[in-house]
């Protein structure tokens, strides 16, 4: 930050801390912005060689910008990231051109890089199975055998991210019909819970040595503590090399796969969304993609191209 104005540091607290408190940004977004912002401050102080204060924010031309993303580009940063730190600058000069009373033009006119969206990587539904069948296997402790095929099958039969089944306390046992989750920027839903998870939870408290209180994390590591998520990573790195799945098939992978098995069943959109906590639809719709991906697969598999 020493490369940067007490003026445009102040500015740039401010909206973080707007971000924080009217949108619900979480911490890992905040970082990234805050980042991403310094970064192109930085620069901008080195390119022109003179400081950044709000009035020479305010004068960034078009030829500026793309001074900036050609210097990004130039350090082997990628086109997708190139394009979430431009999203972040914009963002920031929008709140900064409000606030001012400065035409932000030229930053909000430059165009993200192309580049091609990655679809989701969802499992088929039998390696779902068999991963969490296959987990159980990885170790030679049963309470830790139990965990880790609970934790699999909160993320694949709720849909939770791996944050947020490693939240989960002592207070939430046992399952309920509906699990209340709080995602990523505090946003909350509700989601219903297979009598599956809940039995899968239920054996692993029947064996896991730890004392449990309400306030204890359900899951835990071998010493008691909080269960890390690389954890849950490592045993499914294992698990996947024994099945053959790519490396695609990770924690996440669980969550892809419960939103794009339930769209194959006949979901709709919206409810999947509500059930994801997606903020956008958008990106739900990524789903539809992937389903539509699968069915040209079996299409050119039937009708193979002379």
């Amino acid at each position: 930050m020493s490369l940067i104005s007490p003026q445009a540091r102040d500015a740039l607290q401010h909206w973080l801390e707007t971000q924080k408190s009217l949108k619900g940004a979480s911490e890992n977004t905040l970082k990234a912005y805050n980042a991403d912002t310094v970064d192109f401050i930085t620069f901008m102080t080195s390119y022109k060689s003179e400081p950044q204060g709000l009035a020479a924010l305010s004068r960034i031309t078009t030829r500026d910008m793309r001074a900036w993303m050609a210097a990004t580009r130039g350090t082997d940063v990628g086109a997708r990231s190139l394009a979430r730190k431009l999203s972040s600058v914009k963002s920031f000069y929008r709140w900064l051109s409000e606030r001012e009373g400065f035409e932000p033009t030229a930053v909000l006119t430059i165009r993200a890089p192309k580049f091609q969206k990655k679809l989701p990587r969802p499992l088929a539904v039998d390696a779902a199975k068999a991963m969490i069948e296959t987990v159980e296997f990885q170790t030679p402790h049963a309470w830790v055998a139990a965990r880790d095929s609970a934790v699999l099958t909160l993320l694949y039969g709720c849909g939770l991210r791996i944050s947020e089944a490693l939240g989960l306390t002592g207070a939430d046992v046992p399952l309920p019909d509906t699990l209340r989750i709080f995602g990523k920027g505090g946003k909350e839903r509700v989601v219903p819970v297979l009598p599956a998870a809940r039995e899968a939870v239920q054996v692993y408290l029947r064996v896991c040595p730890h004392p449990l209180e309400p306030t204890s994390p359900l899951f835990r590591g071998i010493r008691g503590g909080a269960l890390n998520p690389r954890a849950i990573q490592e045993v499914m790195a294992k698990a996947r090399m024994q099945l053959g799945l790519p490396a695609t098939a990770t924690p996440h992978a669980m969550r892809h796969s419960f939103a794009t098995h339930l769209l194959s069943a006949g979901g709709d959109l919206r409810s999947i969304q509500e059930l994801l906590g997606h903020a956008s639809l958008s990106t739900t719709q990524a789903y539809t993609a992937v389903d539509t991906a699968r069915l040209m697969e079996v299409y050119d598999r039937a009708h193979p191209k002379a």
